[in-house]
């Protein structure tokens, strides 16, 4: 089994991110400004915000954070969006999910200004991303590619395929690699899929986000595959201080004894997700202060 660097990767697109910067103040404007805006309290949330906020901070961005408490009214979520949107000092709005249940995800990301949806989770983004326009990619299918090209990965003409189909990762996963120039020929994959291993089985390249630990096993795919691990899954573990550890969705421990390249988890696409979503701020400062 090759485990495909990711830590390194997201280094340097962050070392280029903090050269981006420097070199957007020395040309007279500001740095990057990212809101972050946290409703739902639960430990993964929190931990997500705080490397985000990390990253930001080590970037020379500006970082503002907004705590609201789990019982805050959506208009009164809805009523903060439209303050940072009018504010010209904020490029990036980024609202942390899951939000609590009695406030509409969609409503809320449907709010957001496009030109400041660093997630890339706007319906105009998504349909820019699905026509093949200039927009924000989603950083975690953002992330993906760029290790996909990192390590040489070839997608033209390969056989490619995404088990789930989220609006966050499978949906413009599938369009990025549809794109002309990337060429893959694409099958996405959901819980309700009879005989998952008769897709995965023939597959050079799968992408596995469904959230659920063992999702995939080495029964399922064949030697010399690509197997791209999104799931970060916190599980009990009594020998751990924390009383949990992180897994992904693919059980790598099946993979030791094969020709299988893999992401790692914790330390994989994770880390790739957060650098993409400073590379998207970054470049929406550029553009609102046309520098």
């Amino acid at each position: 089994m090759i485990r495909l660097e990711c830590k390194g990767v997201a280094a340097s697109v962050l070392d280029g991110i903090r050269a981006g910067t420097e070199e957007l103040k020395e040309r007279g404007g500001r740095a990057p400004s990212l809101a972050v805006v946290l409703v739902s309290h639960d430990a993964a949330s929190e931990t997500y915000v705080r490397k985000k906020e990390e990253a930001a901070l080590s970037l020379g961005f500006e970082h503002h954070q907004y705590t609201l408490a789990d019982d805050t009214g959506e208009d009164e979520l809805l009523a903060l969006i439209d303050r940072l949107n009018g504010d010209d000092s904020v490029d990036g709005i980024l609202v942390q999910l899951p939000l609590p249940s009695h406030i509409d995800e969609r409503k809320v990301i449907e709010h957001i200004a496009p030109e400041k949806d660093v997630d890339g989770f706007s319906p105009v983004n998504a349909g820019r991303l699905s026509i093949g326009e200039e927009c924000f990619i989603p950083c975690t299918p953002k992330g993906i590619m760029h290790v996909l090209s990192y390590h040489g990965i070839e997608t033209a003409g390969k056989d490619v395929v995404i088990i789930g189909r989220s609006n966050i990762v499978g949906k413009p996963m599938a369009a990025l690699l549809m794109r002309k120039g990337v060429d893959a020929t694409v099958t996405v994959c959901n819980t309700h899929t009879r005989d998952l291993r008769s897709h995965t089985i023939s597959a050079d390249i799968i992408i596995v986000a469904t959230g659920h630990p063992g999702t995939l096993d080495s029964s399922f795919v064949k030697d010399g595959a690509v197997v791209i691990d999104v799931g970060v899954n916190r599980i009990p573990d009594s020998s751990r201080k924390s009383g949990f550890r992180l897994v992904g969705d693919v059980d790598h421990s099946s993979f030791e004894d094969r020709d299988v390249s893999i992401t790692p988890v914790p330390g994989g696409i994770g880390v790739m997700t957060v650098a993409m979503l400073m590379e998207n701020t970054l470049e929406s400062s550029r553009r609102r202060q046309g520098l």
